[in-house]
């Protein structure tokens, strides 16, 4: 299952490539990779064989590996995703045009939703199931909005998004709650024995939101008729055989063992029902080909949901064969629908006349498809309904007629579709026809003749499909079997009944038509979010108004009271907190001088001194760790306090000198709150580690950094140990970056400076050129005379070149030697940014330019690459995500070498570091130098 997996996966990201070499050729390579899966899975679907289980370690120390598991209801989604998905593949490459620029791309995106889809169906783990939920979210997101530039197709993309993502954290939710209680995240051990209580149909109540979210019922249908702004091909492969089965594949996962839960039963009905009956009469309004299918796909969605979430085997048995019906027919009908519009050039049913003559065989194809969608005898869709009348008869008179009334709805815009899009029109010129090629034409009648030769065949699916129902409780009609034909009796009349009132709906086509729509789901899409954006508004307006001071005040405030509640809620404390004040008299001498270098800091009214005395106030506490025998966490604090310093200086010369005033009560009232909050931390602190019960976990440090190759247990623990809350650091760094750029300017960082503008005072009036180079051989900075006489400092040159490279080797050597002493990637890559911006310093931004000639994004990109990269390395070396390996040589000259390929993760953490500090200098250094220039030239001050 994993090598199947990794084939697709590799198909996906070959996919633009041989796009590109080979133009709409490539399909057809790509669609037998899709078909590999339905091979793969059909002997075993058919013949009974045994499920199958596949296990990889993903985290051990968490616990996490990733489960795969196939069953009969897996390897009949599979056949659907890789058969129909084959099919719809390889009617890409006749559909679309072979000079279309989007293609490449557009083709790795669906074999990837194939992918993705894949993972999902095959997964036994609900954290492995969720990322292959949100994957198929994504690579929908980026599907229907395939045609970018049209407005219709971006809104429609959000749409989806916004609202299957919605759907998808409520279910992450509850398959977290579900997880839980049961003690187990493996899918198929919680079906065989489900937990309950209060949690589990809280949890199921949540993961219903999500499975109904992605399959489009009501109230979550507002997405499906939008995406249909998307090609045909995808609204044919998510819309009919894949994405929007995903939540019905949960619903029937599910349902064998929650089907009784509180809840379950009142949510199902209800929202199947009424989707199933409000689409499929909105169905019967529409002119446009694709939206008309699209409501029916929502109607018949609601059916099934219906028929797998009751619980009840034989009604099961009808949900599983509707479920593998509805993929053929309604897969064929939309390829149809795309062969009318790329022969004709229109969708609207009123402007097609004559296509059935013109096109015989697309039109006998359609013909098959639509009856299997109404359920006509002998074919798939009509063995589905009358099981599924058969599973409901005896039992609930009420729910019978509203599967009857469900399917004449079904019938009449199945007439509907096929008068629409073949029949000759009154007072309608036929179209003219551009005959569809052999290879467009294919698809659509075997997907077509499947629905019709599975139908004659129906008994012999009875074994497979009866697999998939075996899970579910017997209840009346337990030894119900498919079949072609079981003779008259009620449920062929109920199904002859609803026909008959599907083609009385058509013939009141004109009469439905005034009736007035109820709401467009377009318009209520929007109302939501405008009320969602006015509710954000006034929410933002009424707890935020500006002020900073403010807003900290009341967090520390809030903290206080949540910790300084939960100490006093234990009182009496079982030990007295007790124990040495200092190790010796320095480290009380310097917590005393830390804590009046803050003191001041509050009291002082210049923002200069405030910024020193702050950082004065840091420095001392990285003399404590240094006292305490912390060299890493002293270097690093130093590093931080340093580096904070020249970021507050650079943002202080756009600041006014002095803070606005301030009366002695406000102050008084910072300092206490500051005191306060810091006391509550140093008495949590203290007793949260005098209240341990257990051996601490980093007595195991030494010997597990000795087993990683390292003798800094430091290092070994952020790179090894404890690796994934390093990476997640890592991301976030990235994105403090991107923050930085994109919320203090609203714009992208700059990858150079600016030229130098002749009529600003900031700059010289000319900028250095490498001809300037060889001409002023007693330059001390390569671009220190663009900066104006009176900004420069011989001294700060001389400096900053005299320094510059020793301070980029130390950074490459703490780099390097991190897991032996002191140091690492994010130490070293601040030590580099402190000797850039010291450069920024001397020679301003087009210095910093000088001495690093590369993009800001670029090396933050790299960062993450290479990070990402020696993580996944791990299941090559290590076989598990982040574990390191070592390897030992000696090396001719250098001697013994000792490399472990965590050094690579560092270097990874180095470049995000560069990265981020040159984004500051780009963005908040030379934008200030920008704006105070301009400043200066129009007679103003900065400031």
């Amino acid at each position: 299952m994993l090598l199947l997996l990794a084939a697709y996966c590799a198909a996906a990201a070959a996919a633009p490539v041989l796009v590109r070499v080979f133009g709409r050729t490539a399909f057809a390579p790509l669609a037998a990779v899709l078909a590999a899966a339905a091979g793969w899975a059909a002997w075993p679907w058919l013949d009974g064989g045994a499920p199958r289980t596949q296990s990889w370690s993903w985290i051990p120390g968490l616990g996490l590996h990733l489960y795969m598991r196939s069953d009969p209801l897996t390897w009949m989604m599979m056949v659907i995703v890789g058969g129909v998905g084959a099919l719809i593949v390889l009617y890409c490459g006749r559909y679309f045009g072979g000079s279309e620029p989007k293609l490449p791309a557009f083709a790795g995106e669906l074999v990837g939703f194939a992918a993705a889809m894949l993972g999902l169906i095959m997964s036994d783990d609900l954290v492995l199931l969720y990322v292959f939920w949100e994957l198929t979210t994504v690579l929908s997101y980026l599907l229907i909005g395939y045609d970018a530039e049209r407005g219709i197709a971006r809104r429609a993309a959000t749409q989806a998004i916004v609202i299957t993502t919605f759907g998808g954290l409520a279910m992450l939710v509850g398959l977290v709650l579900l997880g839980q209680a049961a003690g187990t995240h493996r899918l198929s051990a919680i079906v065989a024995a489900p937990p309950g209580g209060g949690a589990v149909t809280a949890a199921v109540v949540l993961i219903l939101v999500g499975a109904l979210s992605k399959s489009a019922l009501v109230p979550f249908g507002l997405w499906l008729p939008g995406a249909m702004a998307a090609p045909t091909p995808v609204s044919a492969f998510l819309h009919a055989a894949a994405m929007v089965k995903a939540g019905v594949f949960l619903v029937a996962r599910l349902a064998p063992a929650f089907a009784g839960t509180a809840g379950w039963r009142p949510i199902v009905l209800s929202c199947g029902v009424a989707t199933m009956l409000l689409a499929g009469w909105r169905a019967l309004r529409e002119h446009d080909l694709k939206l008309l299918l699209a409501y029916g796909t929502v109607s018949q969605l609601g059916f099934m949901v219906v028929l797998l979430g009751t619980g009840n085997r034989v009604a099961a048995l009808a949900g599983f064969t509707v479920l593998l019906a509805h993929a053929l027919f309604k897969s064929a009908l939309f390829l149809a629908v795309g062969v009318v519009d790329h022969s004709t050039g229109t969708r609207d049913l009123r402007k097609l006349s004559g296509l059935g003559r013109s096109t015989p065989v697309l039109y006998g194809a359609a013909i098959a498809a639509a009856a299997s969608m109404a359920g006509v005898p002998a074919t798939l869709g009509f063995a589905g309904k009358e099981a599924a009348y058969e599973a409901f008869l005896g039992g609930d008179a009420a729910l019978v007629a509203l599967v009857a009334v469900g399917s004449a709805l079904t019938a009449g815009y199945s007439l509907r579709f096929l008068w629409g899009a073949f029949a000759r029109k009154e007072g309608v010129e036929p179209r003219e026809v551009h005959r569809p090629g052999v290879l467009l034409l294919a698809p659509v009648v075997l997907l077509a003749a499947a629905g019709v030769v599975v139908g004659l065949l129906a008994a012999k699916l009875d074994a497979p499909i009866g697999r998939e129902a075996a899970p579910y409780p017997v209840k009346g009609h337990g030894t119900y079997h498919l079949s072609a034909w079981h003779g008259f009796g009620l449920p062929l009349l109920l199904t002859a009944v609803s026909l008959a009132l599907g083609a009385g709906l058509f013939a009141a086509g004109r009469l439905i038509a005034r009736v007035p729509r109820l709401f467009e789901p377009e318009d209520v899409y929007l109302r939501l979010m405008h009320g969602l954006n006015t509710f954000a508004l006034q929410l933002t307006g009424t707890v935020q108004r500006g002020s900073l001071p403010d807003y900290l005040l009341i967090i520390l405030l809030a903290a206080v009271g949540l910790a300084g509640g939960s100490v006093l809620w234990g009182l009496p404390w079982p030990d007295p907190l007790g124990g040495r004040v200092w190790d010796s008299p320095a480290q009380g001498l310097v917590a005393l001088l830390t804590v009046a270098a803050a003191a001041a800091a509050i009291r002082a009214r210049d923002r200069g001194k405030t910024v020193v005395l702050s950082g004065a106030s840091g420095f001392g506490v990285s003399t404590l760790f240094v006292l305490q025998g912390a060299p890493d966490l002293a270097l690093t604090q130093f590093l931080v306090e340093t580096a904070s310093l020249i970021v507050f200086v650079l943002v202080l010369r756009r600041l006014p000198a002095r803070f606005s005033t301030r009366s002695p009560a406000q102050r008084g009232v910072h300092l206490a709150v500051g005191a306060l909050a810091g006391l509550t931390a140093a008495v949590v602190t203290l007793l949260a580690a005098r209240s341990r019960n257990a051996a601490p976990i980093s007595g195991a440090y030494p010997h597990a950094a000795k087993e990683a190759g390292g003798s800094n247990i430091v290092a070994t623990v952020l790179v090894d140990l404890r690796a994934w809350d390093t990476l997640g650091e890592s991301v976030v760094i990235v994105l403090a970056a991107l923050g930085v750029a994109s919320m203090v300017f609203a714009r992208r960082p700059v990858s150079a400076p600016p030229a130098p503008d002749e009529d600003s005072e900031v700059w010289a009036v000319r900028e250095v050129t490498a001809l300037d180079a060889d001409t002023e051989p007693d330059r001390w900075l390569a671009a220190g005379s663009t900066l104006a006489a009176e900004r420069r400092s011989i001294v700060f040159e001389v400096v900053a070149r005299t320094i510059f490279h020793t301070v980029l080797l130390y950074s490459l050597f703490l780099l390097f030697t991190a897991h032996s002493a002191p140091g690492g990637g994010f130490s070293g890559g601040i030590v580099a940014g402190l000797a850039l911006a010291v450069r920024y310093l001397a020679g301003g931004p087009f210095e910093v330019w000088e001495a690093a000639p590369v993009s800001a994004g670029a090396l933050l990109g790299a960062g993450v690459v290479v990070t990402a990269g020696t993580a996944l390395g791990g299941l090559a070396w290590g076989g598990a995500v982040l574990q390191s390996a070592s390897v030992d040589a000696h090396l001719p000259l250098l001697g013994h070498v000792h490399f472990v390929t965590s050094l690579l993760f560092e270097i990874g953490v180095y470049l995000i570091v560069v990265g981020l500090v040159l984004t500051v200098l780009n963005v908040l250094g030379a934008e200030i130098d920008r704006q105070t220039g301009a400043d200066l030239a129009g007679g103003g001050a900065p400031g």
